[in-house]
């Protein structure tokens, strides 16, 4: 039986929405969403629920709140200063690594892509394009096309990571296993897959991201460069 003198020392001071938020983010990133609850984050901070409820009214208000301070940091981080090409590459990656890092913040995202901090990503996109030179018009299909790829293929990439439970050995196997399928296929039927079996095993995630962000960009200013010659 616990005693009085074996319990953990409750705190006295009082909680920020911040504090709380750190202590959420800290419980995901250790042990996934499944794993914060406010039980969880009530032992994790050493107080009682009414605390927490008195800052936080739910856990998809601190899964949001969490969410919201991983992209945060990204944007803040941002250099203001140089070509558009390479501050949308910049931007692009910080978001790619930060999904990475938190695998859970990309899911939140997918769910509620209208938080607040997404319309940053969007205003920062946006005037990166208009600094392409992109026509007012275009900027508003331009920037959706590139935030969803960014989006997706982060999320996707983190969610994989998840699956392989972040080992680079697992990864690694799985890839090689999906590569000797693919080089015995019939080479008539699946030639791209047949050649991309030499790949695959060794390509880097983070790499093709990037190639398919440069890809994107290329496609949004030869389109566009069409529209203005006509």
């Amino acid at each position: 039986m616990t005693t009085k003198g074996h319990r953990a020392a409750r705190r006295t001071d009082a909680l920020s929405k911040e504090v709380i938020v750190q202590a959420a983010t800290e419980i995901l990133d250790a042990d996934g969403e499944a794993a914060l609850t406010f039980r969880a984050l009530t032992r994790h901070l050493h107080t009682g629920y009414g605390a927490i409820y008195h800052r936080v009214a739910n856990k998809s208000d601190l899964l949001a709140a969490a969410a919201d301070g991983v992209i945060a940091r990204v944007m803040t981080g941002l250099a203001v200063e140089g070509k558009p090409q390479e501050l949308l590459r910049a931007l692009a990656l910080g978001l790619f690594d930060a999904i990475d890092a938190h695998p859970w913040a990309g899911a939140q995202l997918t769910r509620e892509p209208w938080r607040p901090t997404l319309l940053e990503v969007y205003k920062s996109v946006g005037e990166r394009l208009q600094a392409l030179d992109v026509p007012e018009d275009a900027v508003f299909d331009s920037a959706g096309a590139l935030v969803n790829y960014i989006l997706g293929v982060a999320g996707q990439n983190a969610a994989n990571a998840r699956v392989l439970a972040g080992s680079e050995t697992e990864r690694d196997r799985l890839l090689a296993e999906v590569a000797e399928q693919w080089a015995q296929l019939d080479p008539v039927q699946h030639p791209w897959a047949r050649n991309a079996a030499k790949r695959l095993p060794e390509h880097d995630d983070r790499a093709q991201f990037l190639a398919g962000v440069d890809l994107i960009l290329a496609g949004i200013e030869a389109v566009n460069r069409g529209r203005s010659e006509n």
